[in-house]
């Protein structure tokens, strides 16, 4: 089979390997569902890693992509990647949305769900070198536009609350023109950023006190600390994005 060589880099990978030119990941209850989602984005021209099977001690195989994490974009690295994320909301929501399906996502949105999301579109899950790539959607399921692209807004352009606040407003502005946002996404983007970071602390909280893993120990490592810092940063620079958008116009 070749040599295992493990990963490193996420949060959850003590049992995820490289094996030549592809990934071996453990085969969950939900994987067919996620490879079926996968399948149905590439077939509509989203480039994501190739499932590629099963192995002989029932693991997933998937399409190793050569590449780095991105660091810090420039505008133009961020208009692509909103473009990209806008790509992925597009062909998802042609994807069959059967209420019997098992999904089982991290953080679900304050709204009804519309459509099937990676729930995790991130600069750690990014992959860039001959080809920019989105990588680990086993978090995929139920969601909406708009808490997909709040994380994913957060992540790319305000997770660093030392940035100066209007340098990261020009950045969002850049991230989700990108996107190509219409106004309503616009006005309603800010507050559900301020949201959705808020709600990725309540939920390393609430795995620290109930002792949930690997989340309880990120908790204590930085993560919670980071993401308290965020929040505060989101929420207290609120209309300095509405202005960055033109949300208030």
């Amino acid at each position: 089979m070749g040599i295992e060589h493990r990963l490193t880099g996420g949060n959850a990978t003590a049992s995820v390997v490289r094996v030549g030119a592809t990934v071996r990941k453990p085969w969950t209850a939900k994987t067919a569902l996620v490879r079926e989602f996968v399948e149905h984005v590439r077939a509509r021209g989203v480039d994501a890693p190739a499932p590629l099977g099963r192995d002989d001690r029932g693991r997933q195989i998937i399409e190793f992509v050569p590449g780095a994490e991105p660091g810090v974009l420039d505008a133009d690295g961020l208009r692509r990647v909103g473009g990209m994320i806008r790509d992925i909301h597009d062909a998802a929501t042609s994807f069959p949305f059967r209420e019997t399906d098992a999904w089982d996502v991290l953080l679900p949105a304050p709204d009804e769900p519309e459509l099937i999301c990676h729930g995790d579109l991130t600069p750690w899950n990014l992959i860039v070198g001959d080809r920019w790539v989105f990588i680990d959607w086993d978090g995929a399921g139920p969601s909406t536009r708009l808490w997909d692209l709040a994380y994913s807004a957060s992540a790319f352009t305000v997770n660093d609350p030392a940035q100066d606040p209007d340098e990261a407003g020009t950045r969002l502005a850049a991230f989700v023109d990108g996107y190509d946002a219409d106004a309503r996404t616009r006005v309603l983007l800010p507050a559900m950023m301020a949201t959705r970071t808020q709600a990725m602390l309540r939920m390393l909280e609430r795995a620290h006190d109930g002792g949930e893993e690997p989340w309880g120990s990120m908790y204590v490592q930085g993560h919670g600390a980071h993401w308290r810092a965020v929040t505060e940063y989101v929420r207290r620079h609120e209309g300095v994005w509405r202005d960055a958008l033109g949300a208030g116009r």
